[in-house]
């Protein structure tokens, strides 16, 4: 079994000056910025479990193209989320891009693109043109709000591929790999974090919201296992905002890429429940994602956050509590991760029904971008 090992660098006040000056006026040679999460679940034994990560409403613009049939369907231990690749170069230059996903498939994409068959493992596109960033361009834009469109606040060209045109290069995909980590709740509802690699894992960070009370900590490198105490509370999230931008652009991204992946993810990495993120270097990521860029840009920074949810005994016990009282509340906390953590449970006629609703729900979006009724 193959396992990531993250590798973080540091930055110190120059690299980050020089970085933002290649934003304002990019190189002649051809720069790529890549951003994505890759989301698991944590069984008891710390190990990710499969679960059903396309349960539930869709969270993307009915623009953005998707594989038939019905993704719902699919089932795997990683929700690979949101991958985008910025390209900074010459107005008018082309590149042919090429991401291979050789422990999964690719389930969304933007703009059109070439793949292998109706599930692929990989996508393509060819002849991508750099153009000029301006208000002018027509960017696909719809109602209801999305986070996908926060990814466009950069300072990247605008990308014209399949006759389509985008800030970036976006697709998803879900796969079956051990992440690099096992977390798992030891005594005192403290959490246990394993490195599954020969190299140390650089940098992590517990996060917890229960009922609005926010409470992390941030942890340097883990070579074997290590326990997290209780995390600290804070008022709100602002400060670990911060913390994982600094952490992002010492990772390799541009200032502005890293406010957007944050902005993106934002409301999403600090919803309801416990979890743990963890930074992947460029190896890792190369590993399980090839990318081929020609002609070869002169640098490349792919940046992933591994984001791991872990089920407390006190949140099993609220979740059995709901299914046997019938309450709709706390399973609009925990919404497409209730699967995995439900699989052992005793259930009845009214969870049942309440888990094929949110499918019915995601079936219902589906159809209606197909239909047009959005």
């Amino acid at each position: 079994m193959k396992y990531l090992v993250p590798v973080l660098a540091v930055c110190g006040s120059v690299l980050l000056i020089a970085a933002e000056s290649r934003l304002v006026e990019p190189a002649a040679a051809l720069t790529a910025h890549e951003w994505g999460t890759f989301t698991s679940v944590a069984g008891d034994d710390g190990m990710a479990v499969t679960w059903a990560p396309l349960d539930g409403p869709s969270d993307l613009p009915c623009f953005v193209h998707h594989f038939e049939p019905v993704k719902a369907l699919l089932s795997g231990t990683v929700r690979m989320e949101t991958p985008v690749i910025y390209l900074y170069g010459p107005e008018g230059s082309t590149a042919d891009i090429r991401v291979t996903f050789p422990g999964g498939f690719i389930t969304e994409w933007y703009p059109q693109a070439k793949r292998d068959g109706a599930l692929s493992a990989s996508i393509e596109w060819p002849g991508v043109k750099l153009g000029r960033d301006s208000n002018a361009i027509d960017y696909p834009l719809e109602q209801p709000p999305s986070h996908y469109y926060a990814g466009r606040r950069t300072d990247s060209a605008a990308l014209a591929a399949g006759g389509e045109t985008e800030k970036f290069l976006f697709y998803r995909g879900v796969g079956r790999f051990q992440p690099p980590v096992a977390a798992r709740v030891s005594a005192g509802d403290r959490i246990a974090v394993r490195g599954l690699g020969p190299e140390p894992i650089p940098a992590s960070i517990l996060f917890e919201n229960h009922d609005g009370t926010i409470a992390y900590r941030v942890h340097g490198p883990i070579a074997a296992e290590v326990t997290f105490e209780t995390p600290q509370a804070t008022a709100d999230t602002g400060i670990l905002r911060t913390e994982m931008e600094r952490i992002l652009v010492s990772q390799g991204l541009f200032q502005k890429e890293a406010k957007a992946m944050v902005a993106t993810w934002g409301d999403s990495w600090f919803e309801e429940g416990t979890r743990l993120f963890y930074f992947l270097p460029t190896s890792a990521v190369d590993s399980v994602l090839p990318l081929e860029i020609r002609p070869a840009p002169a640098q490349v920074a792919r940046v992933f956050v591994g984001r791991m949810e872990i089920f407390t005994p006190a949140m099993k016990s609220a979740i059995k509590t709901a299914i046997a009282n019938g309450d709709s509340r706390v399973f609009a906390k925990y919404g497409r991760f209730l699967n995995p953590v439900t699989a052992g449970m005793a259930q009845n006629e009214w969870f049942t029904e309440r888990v094929s609703a949110m499918r019915q729900k995601y079936l219902a979006r589906e159809s209606a971008c197909e239909k047009g009724n959005w």
